[in-house]
């Protein structure tokens, strides 16, 4: 392969994965839907996962590094009805909240 066909397809490989990458997604770049949480716990590396009545999963990325505990969040949200903002990428919309909201406050951004 010649040069500059490597070039062009290592920048195109590089496009398309930094599409992917989610950093702090504005409202117009969300997905916004309403589940109840009916599970909490953690998953990944200190991420808190919350599962939902039609047993979707969605997680906030490194929740326990930041302010958060699962027995806070379980006071907090455990059986309530509260408003994501998922994140979307060129593949999707992810699992990724980019806001949690219950009723009027804003939980997590």
């Amino acid at each position: 392969m010649s040069s500059t066909i490597k070039f062009g397809f290592s920048l195109i490989v590089i496009l398309i994965l930094n599409s992917c990458v989610i950093s702090n997604p504005k409202p117009e770049e969300c997905e916004i839907i309403e589940i109840t949480v009916l599970k909490i716990y953690e998953g990944g590396i200190k991420d808190i996962v919350l599962e939902a009545g039609s047993g979707s999963i969605y997680y906030i990325n490194r929740g326990l590094e930041e302010s958060f505990t699962e027995a806070g969040m379980e006071d907090k949200v455990l059986n309530k009805k509260v408003i994501l903002h998922l994140a979307k990428t060129i593949t999707g919309t992810t699992a990724h909240r980019a806001q949690l909201a219950l009723e009027n406050e804003i939980i997590f951004y």
